[in-house]
């Protein structure tokens, strides 16, 4: 069974008016019933205190006295009576001779000169509210006075005081009913529309915003709710755009795959047929073990990035001078660095040093270097290293053709691409070597940053964290 949460809430906030209100009126209602008959009995004891000190310096039946008393207080609906010391009714003179029923604890109060009360007592006629004064000289009980006031007048009071306090019940439960249904369609409203915007989203509309709000906790929900939104569409065009970038990824090495598979599979049919001259076998094979090695670096490529992605790289953190680190790279690049006509300048300022993992800085700057020969023809590339009080500073910097503005945050991308032209990759980068140098940057807990103008060239910045000093 469906039941909407506007009902709920008014339902909820309904029955715990209604039941405030019941023990509320309740409660004051039986207050100020104690409270009337309270006065009521606090007025007899004034009225007849007065009496009966009066009567003490004439005589306990002085009916004169008492007719007076009686004149006055007739206007208030309240009655003298007066009685002897067996309880029999001395006054009013036509209830003369009548006994009054009291009980023995009443009785043994009256004995000892005690003035009490009853809040309804009907043993002198109509229902009353009455106080009882004895009046004892000595030892001995001479009689005593009674004041009886009807209780219709004290009752109609406090049936006239329920009926306002009803009436003032139900125009609250009125005005509560009519403010907890608009508060409750207000909730009902947000909270569907927050539903509606859920179903959409799940349908795969990332362009809705829903009204939000710091006032109170569903606004607050509907702000964390846009922001979710917000990270979702990012995240799903950023999904779009990789899976794009992938099958591009995937054509570009199927493609270069394709021409060194075919190179070798040639030369080992030639071999195997001799069809290549006895002169030529030495450089076949030197040229299938370069397209092997080709694939493998591609291969490796691919498994390394995922290794770092999903944080399976450990770090063997060492101590190392910068200079060891150029005089490989230039060593290992300086042959394909002349084929394109560049040339490769190491500077240092002192004899910097720097605590990271030596493979793994190897790595990146190869990678870095490599990927300014790439892009340079006829320049130079320099390597420069130095040392701060906090960082240890490597610099790769070319003077190639330079990354357009637009494509600068890009480079980082994983298969991402500058150039479309750039197909025929000789070092089997295929749009994963900068990604990989960044995420292995980030490792060590450093920085790396690219400054670039088109035609002029290109630098790298490498920050990494010095741990300590010998």
């Amino acid at each position: 069974m469906k039941f909407k949460y506007m009902y709920q809430q008014l339902l909820s906030h309904i029955g715990i008016i209604t039941v405030a209100f019941i023990i509320v009126g309740i409660i004051v209602s039986q207050f100020v019933e104690a409270l009337v008959f309270k006065n009521k009995e606090e007025e007899l004891i004034s009225y007849g205190t007065e009496i009966v000190s009066e009567l003490k310096f004439i005589s306990l039946y002085d009916t004169i006295t008492i007719n007076k008393y009686q004149e006055v207080l007739d206007n208030q609906n309240i009655v003298i009576w007066q009685f002897d010391a067996q309880g029999t009714i001395q006054y009013p003179p036509e209830q003369s001779n009548v006994r009054i029923q009291f009980s023995k604890e009443e009785w043994n109060r009256i004995m000892n000169g005690q003035v009490f009360s009853v809040s309804v007592d009907d043993r002198l006629g109509n229902p009353s509210s009455i106080v009882v004064f004895p009046y004892v000289k000595g030892d001995y009980l001479l009689g005593g006075i009674i004041l009886t006031a009807p209780i219709r007048n004290t009752k109609a009071m406090v049936e006239e005081f329920n009926e306002y306090l009803g009436v003032t019940v139900l125009i609250t439960l009125v005005v509560s009913f009519i403010i907890s249904w608009f508060l409750s369609r207000i909730h009902g409203k947000r909270i569907k529309q927050l539903q509606n915007a859920t179903s959409a989203i799940a349908q795969g509309n990332y362009d809705i915003k829903v009204q939000d709000s710091d006032f109170d906790e569903i606004g607050e929900l509907a702000s964390d709710f846009n922001k979710m939104v917000e990270q979702l569409k990012r995240s799903n065009e950023e999904i779009k755009i990789l899976e794009n970038r992938k099958r591009q990824f995937i054509a570009d090495v199927s493609h270069e795959m394709r021409t060194p598979l075919t190179t070798i599979s040639g030369i080992i049919e030639g071999l195997r047929n001799d069809m290549i001259p006895e002169s030529e076998k030495e450089k076949g094979l030197q040229l299938a073990s370069q397209e092997t090695k080709r694939l493998i670096r591609l291969v490796n490529e691919n498994l390394d990035y995922e290794k770092i992605r999903s944080n399976q790289v450990k770090l063997h953190i060492e101590k190392i001078e910068v200079a060891d680190v150029f005089e490989v790279v230039e060593e290992q690049l300086d042959i394909i660095a002349k084929k394109r006509g560049c040339k490769i300048i190491v500077e240092l300022d002192g004899n910097p040093i720097v605590y990271a993992d030596y493979d793994r800085l190897i790595q990146i700057v190869l990678n870095i270097t490599k990927n300014s020969i790439q892009f340079t023809e006829e320049g130079e590339i320099i390597l420069r290293g130095k040392q701060t009080e906090k960082y240890t500073v490597i610099e790769i910097e070319d003077t190639g053709i330079g990354i357009a503005p637009d494509d600068i945050e890009n480079i980082w991308q994983r298969f991402y691409k500058a150039d479309v032209s750039r197909r025929s990759n000789p070092f089997g980068e295929f749009g994963l070597g900068l990604s990989i140098v960044q995420q292995l940057v980030r490792l060590h807990r450093g920085d790396i940053r690219v400054e670039s103008e088109k035609g002029k060239g290109t630098k790298f910045t490498i920050y990494l964290p010095l741990k300590g000093k010998d």
